[in-house]
């Protein structure tokens, strides 16, 4: 923060860039959002459960994300305890989102690999209660680094003025190298399972009774969720990537810590509105209509 605030330029330059790659996301997201809330059969196919779960959580990803950013490069420090729920919201929106991605990898599995058990299998009720368990797992961990936070941490501690990030509930650094071990055994797991689901929907696409258009718009849509993945996978990376640089010269390292935010951090979280927003043909059809009409309401205005 003191090599920042010595380069006015570079935390203008930085920030505005920030802005510009956060807020059209925010904007694509908000709107599809809002298509997701008028459409009945959005709300009630398993699907478009999910996909509106994933666009919710990216979205409060960004906001919280920029809200940070903007605290940070504006040298605004808040009391840690204020702190502390703004980092368990952002660590449990960030898991949230692979785990998610699993599960639509699998709803996109049962459709197309047991097509005469899918309604049986995949119904609304079922995806509700699989976000509410993405939750549960998602906010195990900043409520367990919360009670040792709360329990050994001084009281100067807890109330002095800081900016907010994750590690201010961490200090050892043992315990956030087991965070970092932790978050990648899982997203290999779910890596993992969506390699499973790619493989048996290629079966599924090689065999003549299937439904090859459907399977082979299985499998693209799966390699996305694949590469959503690698990108998160990059993102848990990146820290260590920057503790080495950081040791050779501090300016490459701000310059590869932004690089990495804003290739990582924020593209990956525009992956899922490229996946389901215009690829699916109902979806786009949605957002199109609806977008049509707004131009013509304004149209009609003038």
């Amino acid at each position: 923060m003191q090599l920042i605030q010595a380069d006015p330029l570079r935390r203008s330059i930085s920030l505005v860039l920030t802005q510009i790659f956060v807020w059209p996301f925010v904007y694509l997201i908000f709107l599809m959002l809002l298509i997701f809330s008028k459409k009945e059969t959005f709300r009630t196919e398993t699907r478009y459960i999910l996909f509106g779960h994933s666009l919710l959580v990216d979205l409060m990803f960004l906001f919280l994300t920029d809200f940070v950013v903007l605290l940070s490069y504006n040298f605004v420090l808040i009391p840690l305890h204020f702190c502390i729920p703004i980092c368990m919201v952002m660590e449990a929106v960030a898991v949230s989102a692979p785990l998610t991605i699993g599960a639509m990898c699998m709803e996109r599995y049962v459709a197309i690999c047991m097509p005469l058990r899918h309604h049986a299998i995949s119904t609304s009720r079922r995806a509700l209660l699989v976000i509410l368990m993405i939750w549960i797992l998602s906010s195990i961990n900043p409520f367990v680094d919360m009670f040792i936070l709360i329990s050994t941490a001084s009281h100067e501690y807890l109330t002095q003025l800081t900016h907010c990030h994750y590690e201010i509930m961490i200090l050892e650094r043992i315990r956030q190298l087991a965070r970092g071990l932790l978050y990648i055994v899982g997203l290999v797991l779910i890596l993992i399972i969506e390699i499973f689901c790619y493989v048996m929907i290629y079966y599924a696409a090689r065999a003549a009774s299937g439904d090859k258009n459907l399977a082979s718009k299985g499998q693209r849509t799966i390699s996305l969720h694949i590469l959503q993945l690698f990108l998160c996978m990059a993102e848990v990376m990146c820290p260590y990537i920057e503790a080495v640089v950081m040791q050779y010269d501090i300016h490459s390292y701000l310059t590869v810590r932004f690089i990495n935010f804003l290739a990582f951090s924020i593209t990956s979280r525009a992956v899922s509105p490229l996946v389901y927003g215009f690829r699916d043909e109902k979806f786009y059809a949605a957002m199109a209509y609806y977008i049509r009409c707004k131009n013509n309401v304004i149209s009609t205005d003038n």
